[in-house]
């Protein structure tokens, strides 16, 4: 039996919080007002330094220190290249894995004639506040056959490759049935290698790089309009959140161990439920969501990123989403085998586009009716703090791998105890009634671990590093 040889012990106290408690649309304990002042945000990222690249979907990027001061002069300014209407305009921004030697970084957008580009620029030589708009090369062209559902996001994904989100072509209800036509590029994810190739190469990995009947470039099939989506970047699984039609808006997940080949089955379903299953494979042979919700007051999902800023903080692993219309932010986990939705808050007013992470992990959101970009901290609170659950102990047992959970309760209620690993997988679970409670985790090899204490609404995180 493995004995503790060292103990880390970080107390971080969460309130959920419920949409109720933030409806002034202002700041909470949970974010915090980063900057204000940007127009038509589309898309945060960061370049590996302490700056953030904000997109303005008319055809700038701007650049944000890190004390939240907002450039004047643009990074990139393409406005000329650029149609800017509606869901059409510079969508996406995406930096190059080796950006600090070869200073590459890639946009995609929509321009004259309806047509999705995806282009790399190169940053100013003598200037790294200001890109180099004349060292365009275009890569990729998908023509639109309507002007809405161009998708958007770009990004690397820890393989090295550039992941293209392509919506349907737009319309409503993919009148061409485009996302399920392996001879199409639209309503798919794209996966490209562009340092091989003339313009590109397509990765040895590709599902369908030697198919006959599928374009290579395809990694996976059947989304209506991935407007926003991610990679974990602890676990490289991808998140992909799909705007739905009539009645549900969906988030998708894709393990980092997924060969691709995903169909994700708009326009067969939306979210569950059937939208028109006319030549459509069986429902085995897709990929159903891991989450789905009605429209309503919500009307458009946002798709953001798990958390991975403060490793004490009790939302660290939760991914991320909002909705434009509601402006309620929800997170997402893994209990068991379940996925649980969590209310973060609710902040009218702001109609929030799109999420972002820094360098260092840290989570914003932006709105796009508001200007503001918001940083996601979460309630994280020392080990001080007067909240309820901070008469709570937890021990180690001497002479012995166990763990001692002392609750001081004696009134008989509920409390759940949870043990996961950083991935959010979990490896132990109790519900109990007593005043202290023992268990052993002795097999587990040795890493950093989450232990959460749930009572009557109110969580605690507990970091133990073995």
């Amino acid at each position: 039996m493995k004995v503790f040889q060292k103990i880390t012990v970080l107390f971080a106290f969460v309130l959920i919080v419920s949409a109720s408690k933030a409806q002034s649309g202002q700041p909470t304990g949970n974010m915090v007002l980063f900057a204000s002042g940007v127009s038509n945000p589309v898309c945060i990222t960061n370049a590996g330094d302490s700056r953030l690249f904000v997109v303005d979907q008319a055809g700038y990027i701007r650049i944000v220190d890190s004390a939240g001061k907002v450039n004047s002069q643009p990074f990139l300014d393409i406005r000329s290249r650029v149609v800017f209407s509606g869901e059409r305009g510079l969508l996406g921004l995406a930096f190059h894995p080796e950006y600090k030697t070869n200073g590459f970084f890639y946009v995609n957008y929509v321009g004259t004639g309806d047509i999705t580009t995806i282009s790399r620029f190169k940053v100013n030589s003598g200037n790294t506040e200001i890109a180099d708009a004349t060292s365009e090369l275009k890569l990729l062209t998908i023509t639109q056959p309507f002007s809405n559902h161009n998708g958007g996001t770009i990004c690397f994904g820890p393989d090295g490759y550039l992941y293209i989100g392509m919506g349907d072509g737009g319309s409503g209800g993919d009148p061409g049935n485009r996302s399920q036509n392996p001879q199409l590029l639209l309503g798919k994810m794209l996966r490209i290698d562009v340092n091989s190739g003339n313009l590109y190469a397509i990765p040895s990995t590709n599902p369908f790089r030697n198919s006959t009947t599928t374009l290579p470039e395809i990694w996976a099939t059947g989304l209506r309009n991935p407007w926003k989506f991610s990679f974990d970047r602890l676990t490289g699984d991808l998140w992909i959140a799909d705007v739905g039609q009539n009645a549900y808006e969906e988030v998708n997940f894709q393990p980092a161990s997924s060969p691709g080949g995903e169909n994700y089955g708009w326009r067969c379903y939306e979210g569950n439920a059937t939208y028109n299953t006319s030549g459509c494979l069986p429902a085995s042979s897709l990929t159903f969501p891991v989450y789905v919700y009605p429209q309503g007051s919500d009307c458009s999902v946002t798709g953001g990123y798990v958390f991975r800023g403060n490793i004490s903080s009790a939302y660290y692993g939760y991914y991320f989403f909002t909705d434009y219309c509601s402006d309620r932010i929800w997170t997402l986990h893994k209990v068991a085998d379940n996925w649980v939705k969590e209310d973060f808050g609710q902040y009218p007013g702001n109609n929030f586009s799109t999420f972002g992470e820094d360098a260092f992990g840290q989570l914003y959101v932006a709105g796009r009716g508001s200007g503001k970009i918001f940083r996601v901290i979460g309630t994280t609170t020392g080990i001080n703090n007067n909240d309820v659950l901070a008469g709570i102990k937890i021990i180690q047992v001497p002479f012995s791998s166990k763990i001692r959970i002392e609750t001081g309760q004696t009134n008989g209620q509920e409390i759940q105890v949870t043990m996961s690993d950083i991935k959010g997988s979990l490896l132990h679970k109790a519900n109990i009634f007593d005043s202290s409670y023992d268990f052993d985790p002795g097999s587990l090899p040795n890493g950093v671990y989450i232990l959460n204490i749930l009572i009557s609404g109110k969580k605690m995180a507990h970091k133990l590093i073995l």
